[in-house]
């Protein structure tokens, strides 16, 4: 469709057109604005890409308002611009209000904005799961906070099931894990090794090794600074310094400046007598017993043994033993822990239980409520003998939850297995829609529920895409009729064949197709 602008407004809007000029165009392209996937066959052969700009009014209040602002995106006068495009090569890129979004944004916006059926919804219709969400859409409140506590306890009990199934199944795993941990944990114990100690001991070692030298260079440094008494004639440091303090002192009081010069060196002989008596203390206190350094070689070897083992430090090592010490303890008490699991697990199941059935009950409440809206529906649509019903049913499972008396299996939504049934005249029993409806049957039910929608949880847009194929007549009547009558509630689209359909929508537009000999081109124009 070349540069076509297709407006859309509040109302009902008929998309007519002669077969093959491209009426599902309009369909794929809302697609495309709500997150549908991007086949690069949709753009034309020789061009690079295609586009669709959509402009969709929301209220700024509105759920797919805020979602769209949480996304950066910006309403233009009320409006909603969101552009998406493919390229030849089957890239895509989505925008939002102006920014750049993902397209799982569109997505998300998709359920807000519009509800779409065509041929592939109904085959959706068909599924079991989807019957089950549809009835608990209808139900409401009744079904979803009954549902919201039976999601969570469900949540907790699996995992209360799984922790359990790990402790049993793996116990013998747990068990040698256990002694590797004791194993360790005492042969630490057995060392006792301190923070630092390692980092004290190789200092202290490297001290022990080199005792002969450091006492010696000790000695002859004392002797520079204090002199040596064996040598009475020897020249010290301390006794220059002292010699040339006196000359000062002896002219001080006529220079200020010489006077400070005096001080400094009475302070420099200060500090060599106090360096000297340092040096003699600490030759006097070093340690050069061997014994002693065996000893520390002796230990170092013992803290190596761990770091070697269980970190590349003592540091390491005792973060290590912490740490396997609440694992130890955890392991441990694996029995203790397997009866409180167990009662946990009995009494999720208990509690589930108890949910399923309030679930079962709201189910069935709304079922009579919901088939007897969705049967009314059918029989304006010329199915007057039609009558819609629900099996909600549960399968027997010994390892089940209890439910009426029974153990059944159950899932994250609950116990039931909701089916949707149809019984289309008076004699027949009621079956699966999925054998009992044909094609155009199946189009009314889908279009019956979702008027019956419409009254409960209303979407701005509805889009059928020829959701009366294979229905003619009278029935093609009803069925524009009842697109209508939900047109006065929201936003009706609908891409039909049929003049019936389309003489009861607000307005029409026609998709027609031409050809120059080398290129097909469809455009679209208000009837």
């Amino acid at each position: 469709i070349d540069d076509a602008v297709v407006e859309l407004s509040p109302g009902f809007t008929a998309v007519t057109g002669e077969t093959g000029a491209g009426k599902t165009m309009v369909v794929t392209s809302l697609g495309l604005l709500l997150g549908g996937r991007a086949d690069p066959a949709l753009v034309r052969i020789g061009a690079g890409k295609a586009v669709v700009e959509g402009r969709i009014t929301v209220p700024d209040d509105a759920t797919a308002a805020v979602r769209a602002e949480e996304a950066g995106a910006e309403l233009d006068d009320g409006a909603l611009l969101i552009s998406r495009t493919v390229s030849a090569e089957g890239r895509s890129r989505a925008h939002l209000g102006g920014r750049s979004v993902p397209v799982g944004v569109l997505a998300e916006l998709a359920d807000e904005l519009v509800a779409v059926h065509g041929q592939t919804d109904q085959q959706g219709l068909l599924k079991l799961s989807r019957q089950r969400q549809a009835l608990d859409r209808y139900a409401g409140d009744a079904v979803a906070v009954p549902l919201a506590k039976y999601g969570e306890a469900y949540k907790r009990l699996r995992a209360a099931s799984v922790e359990l199934d790990e402790i049993t199944t793996r116990a013998r795993e747990r068990a040698q894990e256990a002694d590797m941990l004791r194993y360790g944990l005492d042969e630490i114990a057995a060392v006792e090794p301190r923070a630092g100690e390692d980092v004290e001991l190789a200092e202290e070692a490297e001290r022990l090794g080199h005792a002969e030298a450091l006492a010696s260079a000790a000695a002859a440094a004392h002797a520079a600074l204090a002199g040596n008494p064996e040598d009475p004639e020897g020249v010290d440091a301390g006794t220059l310094v002292a010699g040339g303090q006196r000359a000062l002192d002896a002219v001080r009081s006529y220079d200020p400046a010489l006077a400070a010069l005096a001080d400094r060196i009475g302070e420099i002989g200060i500090l060599l007598r106090d360096a000297a008596g340092d040096l003699a203390g600490y030759a006097d206190d070093l340690d050069a017993d061997p014994l002693r350094l065996s000893a520390v070689e002796e230990r170092r070897a013992a803290l190596t043994g761990l770091t070697r083992k269980y970190g590349e430090d003592i540091a390491t090592v005792l973060a290590w033993a912490e740490t396997s010490a609440a694992r130890l303890t955890e392991l441990d008490g694996d029995d203790e822990r397997i009866g409180e699991l167990t009662a946990e697990r009995d009494a999720l199941r208990s509690e589930l239980g108890g949910l399923a059935q309030a679930l079962t009950d709201a189910r069935t409440e709304a079922a009579e409520r919901f088939a007897a809206a969705v049967t009314a529906e059918l029989a304006s649509l010329a199915m007057p003998h039609a009558r819609v019903s629900f099996d909600i049913r549960q399968t027997e499972d010994p390892e089940g939850v209890e439910v009426g008396g029974r153990a059944v299996a159950y899932g994250p939504a609950g116990a039931d297995d909701v089916e949707l049934l149809l019984a289309p005249h008076p004699g027949a029993p009621p079956r699966p829609i999925a054998k009992g409806a044909s094609g155009g049957e199946l189009s009314r039910v889908m279009l019956a529920v979702e008027v019956v929608f419409a009254g409960t949880d209303p979407v701005p847009t509805y889009l059928f895409d020829e959701v009366d194929a294979g229905v003619g007549g009278k029935a093609a009547v009803e069925i524009g009729r009842r697109l209508a009558r939900l047109a006065k509630t929201a936003q009706v689209v609908v891409v039909t064949h049929l003049p019936q359909v389309a003489a009861f929508a607000d307005r029409q537009l026609l998709v027609e197709k031409t050809n120059d000999g080398s290129v097909t081109r469809s455009g679209v124009k208000v009837l």
